[in-house]
C-alpha cells in the first residue's frame, strides 16, 4: 500500500484495524446539513444543492463546519450519492423539501451507459477530499463514500424515491438481464469513484446502501450482496488494505451474510437492529457502528441520555464506532448534539 495511503492513527481507524476503544469514536451521518446555521449560509450562495456537492471550496467548508463545532472523530466528505448517475451523463435535479429527481432509466438508456466513470467527471470531488485532508488534524479520519449500486439504481429507475422502490423491484423481475448491465455499470463506477477518493487523501470509505432493506432473501443476495462485495473487491485490489464500512440500512437477520461475503471492516446498523442479534450474527468478524435513533436525538434529554447509555452498555467491550441509525435530522437540536457528544465521552 502506497505510504500516502496508510489509515492514520485517528480513533475510527484504529477501531477499523481491530482495537477497542473506550469511548468510542463518535461522528454521525448527514453531520454536514441542514440544522447547523453555517451550513444554510453556505447553501444561499450557490443556486442548487448539486452546485455545492462540486463546488470544492464550498464542499470542503461544509464537510469542515460539524468537526469545529463538535469535534467529531470523523469528517465525511460532503456530498451526493447521485453523483455517479450525473457522472454518467443522467439528469440529477435537487427539489427543496422533496429531495432528488432524475429522468427514469429505460432500457436503450442503460445500454447506453458508459462502463466505467468517465474521465475527470468527478475531479471536483476528488479536490474537496484533497482541500479537507489538508485542513483536517491528522488525529481525525476522512471518511469517503458512496451509494450501494442498488441503491443509486433505485433512484435511476424510478426517477425519485419511492416508498418500497417498486419500480427497481419490478425491472429486476421483469428483465433481469437490464437490469444485471444497470448495476455492473455502477458497480463500475462506484469503485473507480471510490479508489479516487482514497488516492486523494480519504482513510476510510463508506457504502451506503440506504434501500437494502426492501430486499427479500435472494434479491439482497443478488442486488445488494453482491455487487457490494465487488465494489470492495475492485477498491482493495488498486488499494490494498483499503478500510471499508458497509450500511445495509434495514438488513436485519441478512447483516451476518452481508458482513461474511462482502468482508467490509465495519457493518453499520440501523435503530431497528437488536445491537445483541448483530453481535452473534457477526461475531468479532467486523466493527459495529450505530445505532441511535435520529429522533433520540431530537427529543433530547432523558431520552437521548437513556438511549446512549443503553448503546454503550450493550456494546461494551467491542469494537464499536458510535453514530447514528440513519442521518441526522434537519430539526435536530445542535444543544442536543453537544449533550450526546458529552455522553458519548463521558462528560
Amino acid at each position: 500500500m502506497d505510504q500516502a495511503l496508510q489509515p492514520r492513527s485517528a480513533h475510527v481507524g484504529r477501531v477499523l484495524a481491530g482495537e477497542v476503544c473506550d469511548p468510542p469514536p463518535i461522528w454521525l451521518m448527514r453531520q454536514a446539513g441542514r440544522y447547523l446555521p453555517e451550513y444554510r449560509a453556505v447553501r444561499k450562495t450557490v443556486d442548487t444543492f448539486l452546485d455545492l456537492c462540486v463546488n470544492p471550496h464550498l464542499a470542503s467548508e461544509v464537510t469542515l463546519q460539524p468537526i469545529r463545532r463538535f469535534a467529531f472523530d470523523a469528517a465525511i466528505l460532503f456530498s451526493d450519492i447521485l453523483v455517479i448517475p450525473h457522472a454518467l451523463g443522467r439528469r440529477v435535479t435537487f427539489v427543496e423539501g422533496e429531495g432528488p429527481r432524475l429522468d427514469p432509466i429505460d432500457e436503450a438508456a442503460v445500454g447506453a451507459l458508459a462502463d466505467d466513470l468517465p474521465s475527470g467527471t468527478l475531479d471536483p470531488v476528488f479536490e474537496t477530499v484533497g482541500l479537507v485532508r489538508e485542513q483536517l488534524d491528522d488525529a481525525k479520519t476522512l471518511i469517503g463514500f458512496c451509494g450501494a449500486p442498488w441503491t443509486v439504481a433505485t433512484y435511476m429507475v424510478a426517477g425519485r424515491g419511492t416508498p418500497d422502490q417498486r419500480p427497481a423491484r419490478l425491472l429486476a423481475a421483469e428483465k433481469p438481464e437490464v437490469f444485471r448491465e444497470l448495476i455492473d455499470k455502477l458497480v463500475s463506477a462506484s469503485a473507480t469513484y471510490l479508489i479516487g477518493q482514497l488516492r486523494a487523501g480519504a482513510d476510510v470509505l463508506q457504502i451506503f446502501d440506504t434501500w437494502s432493506g426492501v430486499l427479500g432473501e435472494d434479491d439482497f443476495e443478488a442486488w445488494c450482496i453482491r455487487p457490494t462485495a465487488t465494489v470492495v473487491e475492485k477498491v482493495r485490489e488498486a488499494v490494498p488494505g483499503a478500510r471499508i464500512i458497509g450500511f445495509p440500512k434495514g438488513a436485519g437477520l441478512k447483516i451476518g451474510r452481508y458482513v461474511e461475503q462482502t468482508k467490509v471492516d465495519a457493518i453499520g446498523v440501523d435503530w431497528t437492529e437488536p445491537l445483541a442479534a448483530v453481535r452473534h450474527a457477526i461475531g468479532d468478524s467486523a466493527a459495529i457502528q450505530g445505532n441511535l435513533d435520529p429522533l433520540a436525538l431530537v427529543a433530547g434529554g432523558e431520552t437521548l441520555d437513556r438511549s446512549v447509555d443503553q448503546i454503550l452498555d450493550r456494546l461494551s467491550g467491542t469494537r464499536y464506532i458510535f453514530n447514528l441509525g440513519h442521518g441526522i435530522l434537519p430539526t435536530t437540536p445542535i444543544a442536543h448534539v453537544e449533550r450526546l457528544v458529552a455522553r458519548v465521552r463521558g462528560g
